[in-house]
């Protein structure tokens, strides 16, 4: 019986090498062949299998176990010619080839063949928006320039508080819970302290992934989000830029080849952008009916050289530098500087299945403030993070596992509401392992995940399952549904009693945190958070589709500044109450909600329509409070029309609804002694300063927010192929009266932007 069981599984052993050995595998890159810049999300078909697949964010196509044979390839993508390719396929061997694609000169209106609804079939995509350029363009510019600020804000579940200092939550997540990256870099400020821009420069980024719930094992470090941002290449062929001057700001955009783009051949090429605003200086001249200037001012440069080899590989070089200053005069000034360098690659091996990929990089960011009070405020963290992922393809199948490694130092110093001084200073080192697998079937796709994270300065360890799948109904309804377990070592301090902070800082995960919560022992300040998210694809027609998604985020366990100290942590005090002396705490919390998505998309009409319903509490053991970005209630609308023929016109609108935001109400006034001289304070004659007693935190409702943006565009192209453009829009079309902030000492509501019309040129040529 032994025997035969040996021989039949010699036998089978025998059958499964040789159906191995009589197929092949077939990859390469699908390249734009005016610039030399790769094509993601691409549909490649093999025409007589009629398999098809779609390229990734590299350009990178891959079929596995193609039988030995010839074949032909088509490509095609909207707003390129087709393309056809003939290819042998020899048995047990891997064929490289790749495709250039020709911009089509004519737009002949033929029927548009969607990779997006291709990848719907082939991908769990739970809690993912993918932004493109085209994205980007769809929503009303602010001064003449789409930007990733204005579009995030319009995505399911995200919460933007306010066009002044305003941050970004993400389902119920704070904004150190979200982890941004550029190419692989870590970036802790995206945003300018005037809302309406990031610090990502629109006409260089070649796709933005963002995660808002229940990512996979690839991610971590963070408890509720992730902003994935991917910068193009410079062009390959030819010296090509842009240029740009509007209300704002201007920008200049300059790349080309260092060494020529040429089918199957090496080629490298340089990327530089620069733009810089002057808000500060022309918002008196061209908006005098604001009552005080807008006193923002901000810098971006970014740099990039891209190096390709003839079989794909290639290696990116980059850095940046974001600034950013605000100064309102007698009251507060502030600014902060982002700086960071590093570089990615891809590795495409000829005789192996597996691709590689990797990224070192260095990031660091300052921020400090000034205020009356003369009480230092700062925060500085710097950060290097290296990564190494292989990717192996087995059909549609995919395995994908890597290790990463961070190295965090931050430096913190701030007053909370009491006065009282808290400082930290802290050096991390995480260390993180991640597999995962995709399995694809006709009706099933599953993909489980494992991450592995080893908070060093906490001596914690933790382990992470994750899960997304996707039920294919029928062709026109998918079910989808993800989760896992997360955690995060870095936190944020700023105060929870107002609705826009401009100071951000960070600190990682202190020492001296509470060593009970609820009843429960606290091992270390590790936050944790678990996630679960379950929804429905649902194909309208072929040109609008409905995306339904509920979720849950219950935070275990998030560490919090203490908002109630009043006295140092020193011997003298050490009979006060814990929760009056300690600098941190320890918190738990929750956010659900659901979104409705609808999307219309046919040639020159695009419509998109999201409510979204969020629930965010927190409980720090004494309180249960509604955190100050807990917007219930969100309905975004956006339109785009495009008309014209040989002047391409662009009209676009978006109009924005939400719930008021909670605060804390004010209770009273008082006469506020610091007895600065101790017992020998002249407290009969001295003048005090004005104290504020406060009701219960978050007990009150700021009003509903709601607002109307609406811009023109015209398109210019020259028989050169250079292109002219001429923006004009306005923000707040109906000069809603929504409220910013209400200085409390001075008993005077001040409200975000105003009527606001802006207008711009560029040229690229």
């Amino acid at each position: 019986m032994n025997e035969l069981r040996s021989l039949l599984f010699i036998i089978v052993l025998f059958i499964t090498n040789l159906t191995f050995s009589q197929t092949g595998e077939l990859r390469g890159f699908v390249y734009d062949n005016e610039n030399g810049e790769s094509l993601p999300f691409t549909n490649v078909l093999i025409k007589e299998k009629m398999i098809n697949t779609q390229t990734d964010i590299n350009g990178l196509y891959n079929f596995t176990k193609v039988p030995e044979g010839s074949y032909t390839i088509v490509v095609y993508v909207i707003g390129y010619d087709s393309a056809m390719e003939q290819v042998e396929i020899k048995a047990g061997k891997i064929v490289s080839k790749n495709i250039y694609m020709n911009t089509k000169a004519v737009e002949l209106g033929d029927v548009e063949i969607n990779a997006d609804k291709q990848r719907k079939k082939t991908d769990p995509r739970v809690s993912v928006s993918k932004i493109t350029p085209k994205e980007l363009k769809l929503l009303p510019t602010v001064a003449g320039e789409p930007d990733l600020a204005q579009y995030l804000q319009v995505l399911p579940g995200v919460v933007f508080t306010g066009d002044q200092g305003g941050q970004l939550y993400i389902r119920g997540g704070s904004p150190v819970q979200n982890k941004v990256m550029l190419d692989g870099m870590i970036i802790y400020n995206p945003f300018h302290s005037i809302g309406l821009f990031s610090v990502f420069e629109s006409d260089i980024i070649k796709n933005a992934d963002v995660y808002s719930a229940g990512f996979n094992a690839q991610y971590g470090g963070r408890v509720s989000a992730v902003i994935d941002v991917t910068s193009r290449d410079g062009n390959k062929k030819k010296l090509a830029g842009k240029v740009g001057v509007n209300t704002f700001s201007s920008k200049i955009i300059l790349e080309g080849p260092l060494k020529k783009f040429k089918e199957n051949s090496t080629s490298s090429s340089f990327l530089v952008s620069y733009k810089n605003s002057y808000l500060d200086k022309s918002s008196p001249v061209l908006y005098p009916y604001i009552k005080a200037t807008l006193p923002y001012q901000f810098q971006d440069a970014y740099g990039k050289i891209a190096i390709n080899s003839n079989n794909g590989s290639k290696l990116n070089l980059f850095g940046f530098s974001f600034n950013d200053a605000v100064n309102y005069p007698g009251s507060t000034a502030y600014k902060w500087n982002s700086t960071g360098f590093g570089s990615n690659f891809l590795l495409v091996p000829d005789g192996s299945p597996t691709v590689v990929s990797g990224v070192f990089a260095y990031s660091q960011y300052g921020i400090s403030q000034t205020e009356k009070d003369s009480k230092p405020r700062s925060s500085n963290i710097s950060n290097f993070n290296t990564a190494l992922n292989f990717t192996n393809f087995n059909g549609q199948n995919e395995w994908k596992y890597g290790v990463e490694i961070n190295g965090i130092s931050t430096k913190f110093e701030i007053y909370n509401d009491l006065n009282r001084r808290i400082d930290e200073q802290q050096y991390t080192m995480e260390l993180c392992g991640f597999v995962k697998y995709k399995y694809v079937s006709p009706r099933l796709i599953l993909e489980p995940g494992l991450r592995v994270m080893r908070y060093s300065s906490l001596a914690a360890q933790t382990l992470e399952p994750r899960l997304a799948m996707k039920y294919i109904i029928n062709p026109r309804i998918r079910f989808k549904a993800s989760g896992g377990y997360y955690s995060q070592n870095l936190m944020s301090a700023v105060s929870d009693k107002d609705v826009v902070n401009l100071f951000y800082g960070f600190l990682s995960g202190p020492d001296d945190v509470p060593q009970t919560f609820n009843g429960k022992t606290v091992k270390n300040a590790l936050q944790k958070a678990r996630h679960a998210v379950a929804g429905f694809e649902i194909d309208v027609n072929e040109h609008s589709d409905i995306n339904i998604e509920g979720f849950i985020k219950h935070f275990d366990q998030i560490t919090n500044v203490n908002r109630d100290k009043i006295f140092d942590d020193n011997d003298i005090n050490a009979a006060r109450p814990a929760n009056q002396r300690i600098d941190y705490i320890v918190e738990n919390g929750n956010a659900s909600g659901f979104d409705v998505t609808y999307k219309y998309d046919n040639k020159n009409l695009y419509l998109w329509a999201v409510y979204s319903y969020v629930n965010v509490w927190r409980s720090d053991g004494i309180r249960r409070y509604l955190p100050h970005f807990d917007r219930r209630h969100t309905v975004n609308l956006v339109g785009s029309y495009k008309f014209g023929k040989k002047i391409k016109q662009d009209i676009n609108a978006r109009w924005t609804l939400g719930s008021g935001f909670p605060f804390t109400q004010t209770q009273g006034f008082f006469e506020y002694l610091p007895f600065n001289d101790g017992v020998t304070t002249d407290y009969a004659h001295a003048n005090g300063k004005l104290g504020i007693i406060y009701a219960d935190l978050n007990l009150g409702r700021l009003p509903w927010f709601h607002r109307l943006d609406i811009s023109y565009q015209m398109n210019v192209k020259f028989k050169n192929k250079d292109e002219f453009h001429f923006t004009a829009g306005i923000t707040n079309v109906y000069n809603r009266e929504n409220i910013f902030y209400f200085d409390r000492v001075n008993y005077v509501r001040v409200n975000q932007l105003p009527f606001l019309p802006s207008m711009g040129v560029t040229y690229q040529f």
